[in-house]
Protein backbone atom coordinates (compact mmCIF):
# COMPACT_ATOMS: atom_id res chain seq x y z
CA UNK A 1 0.00 0.00 0.00
CA UNK A 2 1.12 3.30 -0.95
CA UNK A 3 2.16 6.25 1.63
CA UNK A 4 -0.87 8.18 0.40
CA UNK A 5 -3.79 5.91 0.96
CA UNK A 6 -2.05 4.77 4.33
CA UNK A 7 -2.24 8.64 5.30
CA UNK A 8 -5.85 8.95 3.91
CA UNK A 9 -6.71 5.62 6.14
CA UNK A 10 -5.12 6.87 8.83
CA UNK A 11 -6.26 10.63 8.70
CA UNK A 12 -10.03 8.86 8.32
CA UNK A 13 -10.35 6.34 10.85
CA UNK A 14 -8.38 9.03 13.49
CA UNK A 15 -11.52 11.23 12.31
CA UNK A 16 -14.19 8.61 13.28
CA UNK A 17 -12.43 8.15 16.24
CA UNK A 18 -12.59 11.27 17.44
CA UNK A 19 -16.64 11.36 16.64
CA UNK A 20 -17.51 8.00 18.33
CA UNK A 21 -18.24 7.39 21.89
CA UNK A 22 -15.88 5.10 22.70
CA UNK A 23 -17.82 2.76 24.61
CA UNK A 24 -20.05 1.61 21.54
CA UNK A 25 -17.83 1.96 18.80
CA UNK A 26 -15.35 -1.43 17.86
CA UNK A 27 -12.95 -1.69 15.65
CA UNK A 28 -15.42 -3.83 13.04
CA UNK A 29 -17.62 -0.79 13.08
CA UNK A 30 -15.03 1.83 12.46
CA UNK A 31 -13.27 -0.36 9.84
CA UNK A 32 -16.76 -0.30 8.11
CA UNK A 33 -17.42 3.28 8.41
CA UNK A 34 -13.82 3.73 7.05
CA UNK A 35 -14.29 1.87 4.03
CA UNK A 36 -17.34 2.99 3.50
CA UNK A 37 -16.17 6.82 3.55
CA UNK A 38 -12.78 6.34 1.52
CA UNK A 39 -14.83 3.43 -1.10
CA UNK A 40 -12.27 1.07 -0.33
CA UNK A 41 -12.33 -2.70 1.01
CA UNK A 42 -10.65 -2.51 4.27
CA UNK A 43 -10.76 -6.05 5.64
CA UNK A 44 -7.95 -7.30 3.52
CA UNK A 45 -5.29 -8.18 5.86
CA UNK A 46 -2.87 -5.22 5.17
CA UNK A 47 -5.47 -2.70 5.83
CA UNK A 48 -7.29 -4.64 8.07
CA UNK A 49 -3.49 -4.82 10.33
CA UNK A 50 -3.30 -0.65 9.54
CA UNK A 51 -6.85 0.43 10.87
CA UNK A 52 -6.17 -1.91 14.56
CA UNK A 53 -2.74 0.28 14.55
CA UNK A 54 -4.12 3.24 14.03
CA UNK A 55 -6.80 2.68 17.22
CA UNK A 56 -4.42 0.94 19.36
CA UNK A 57 -2.55 3.93 19.04
CA UNK A 58 -5.57 6.29 19.30
CA UNK A 59 -6.57 4.29 22.48
CA UNK A 60 -3.55 4.61 24.04
CA UNK A 61 -2.76 8.46 23.28
CA UNK A 62 -6.44 9.30 24.97
CA UNK A 63 -5.36 6.47 27.84
CA UNK A 64 -2.04 8.85 28.36
CA UNK A 65 -4.41 11.99 28.17
CA UNK A 66 -6.72 10.67 31.17
CA UNK A 67 -3.78 9.68 33.00
CA UNK A 68 -2.40 13.31 32.36
CA UNK A 69 -5.54 15.10 33.09
CA UNK A 70 -6.08 12.93 36.30
CA UNK A 71 -2.48 14.06 37.66
CA UNK A 72 -3.24 17.25 37.36
CA UNK A 73 -6.40 16.82 39.38
CA UNK A 74 -5.13 15.48 41.85
CA UNK A 75 -2.18 17.97 42.15
CA UNK A 76 -5.30 20.30 41.95
CA UNK A 77 -6.95 18.88 44.40
CA UNK A 78 -5.17 16.24 46.80
CA UNK A 79 -7.19 13.24 48.44
CA UNK A 80 -7.33 13.64 52.59
CA UNK A 81 -8.37 10.40 52.86
CA UNK A 82 -12.13 11.20 54.82
CA UNK A 83 -15.08 9.50 54.32
CA UNK A 84 -16.31 12.99 53.25
CA UNK A 85 -13.98 13.21 50.04
CA UNK A 86 -15.09 9.75 48.69
CA UNK A 87 -18.03 9.33 46.32
CA UNK A 88 -21.25 7.32 46.78
CA UNK A 89 -23.78 6.47 44.19
CA UNK A 90 -27.14 6.98 44.65
CA UNK A 91 -27.40 3.75 45.98
CA UNK A 92 -25.17 4.92 48.95
CA UNK A 93 -21.95 2.35 47.59
CA UNK A 94 -18.72 3.77 47.60
CA UNK A 95 -17.53 4.51 44.03
CA UNK A 96 -14.47 3.10 43.56
CA UNK A 97 -13.61 4.00 40.26
CA UNK A 98 -15.57 5.23 36.39
CA UNK A 99 -14.30 3.02 33.94
CA UNK A 100 -16.93 5.29 31.56
CA UNK A 101 -19.44 7.61 31.59
CA UNK A 102 -21.66 4.21 31.83
CA UNK A 103 -19.52 1.75 33.87
CA UNK A 104 -17.98 1.78 37.16
CA UNK A 105 -16.37 -0.20 40.16
CA UNK A 106 -18.71 0.09 43.39
CA UNK A 107 -18.02 -1.70 46.87
CA UNK A 108 -21.43 -2.38 47.91
CA UNK A 109 -22.53 -4.38 51.01
CA UNK A 110 -25.14 -7.19 50.29
CA UNK A 111 -26.80 -9.19 53.02
CA UNK A 112 -24.00 -8.86 55.31
CA UNK A 113 -21.03 -9.30 52.55
CA UNK A 114 -18.91 -7.29 50.80
CA UNK A 115 -19.36 -7.25 46.68
CA UNK A 116 -16.97 -5.43 44.37
CA UNK A 117 -19.50 -4.74 41.58
CA UNK A 118 -18.32 -3.83 38.21
CA UNK A 119 -21.76 -2.90 36.37
CA UNK A 120 -23.29 -0.73 34.08
CA UNK A 121 -25.19 2.10 34.67
CA UNK A 122 -28.04 4.06 33.09
CA UNK A 123 -29.76 7.62 34.12
CA UNK A 124 -33.62 8.02 35.19
CA UNK A 125 -34.80 10.97 36.54
CA UNK A 126 -31.69 12.49 37.38
CA UNK A 127 -30.34 9.09 39.49
CA UNK A 128 -27.93 6.82 38.20
CA UNK A 129 -29.31 3.52 38.98
CA UNK A 130 -27.42 -0.05 37.95
CA UNK A 131 -28.58 -2.39 35.10
CA UNK A 132 -28.12 -5.88 34.75
CA UNK A 133 -24.97 -5.70 33.36
CA UNK A 134 -22.32 -6.22 35.14
CA UNK A 135 -20.92 -8.30 37.91
CA UNK A 136 -20.97 -8.77 41.85
CA UNK A 137 -17.42 -11.04 43.26
CA UNK A 138 -17.63 -12.06 46.94
CA UNK A 139 -14.20 -10.84 48.75
CA UNK A 140 -13.16 -14.12 48.00
CA UNK A 141 -13.76 -14.06 44.51
CA UNK A 142 -12.01 -11.12 44.32
CA UNK A 143 -8.86 -12.04 45.59
CA UNK A 144 -8.99 -15.18 43.01
CA UNK A 145 -9.73 -12.57 40.36
CA UNK A 146 -6.65 -10.04 41.32
CA UNK A 147 -4.42 -12.76 41.86
CA UNK A 148 -4.79 -13.82 38.00
CA UNK A 149 -4.59 -10.58 36.51
CA UNK A 150 -1.02 -11.09 35.34
CA UNK A 151 -2.19 -14.30 33.40
CA UNK A 152 -5.61 -12.47 31.99
CA UNK A 153 -3.01 -10.05 30.78
CA UNK A 154 -0.24 -12.45 29.19
CA UNK A 155 -3.40 -14.61 27.14
CA UNK A 156 -4.31 -10.80 25.88
CA UNK A 157 -0.55 -10.20 24.36
CA UNK A 158 -0.23 -13.39 23.10
CA UNK A 159 -3.75 -13.29 21.32
CA UNK A 160 -2.96 -9.39 20.31
CA UNK A 161 0.35 -10.70 18.97
CA UNK A 162 -1.24 -13.53 16.66
CA UNK A 163 -3.55 -10.69 14.61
Amino acid sequence: MDAETEQKIEKTVRGILEKSDMDEMTEFKIRKRASEVLDLDLSKPPYKALVKRVVQSFLEEQNQKEQQQQEVEEDENPKIGDAQDQEYDDNGDLVICRLSSKRKVTLQEFRGKSLVSIREFYSKDGKELPTTKGISLTEEQWAVFKKNVPAIENAISKMESRI
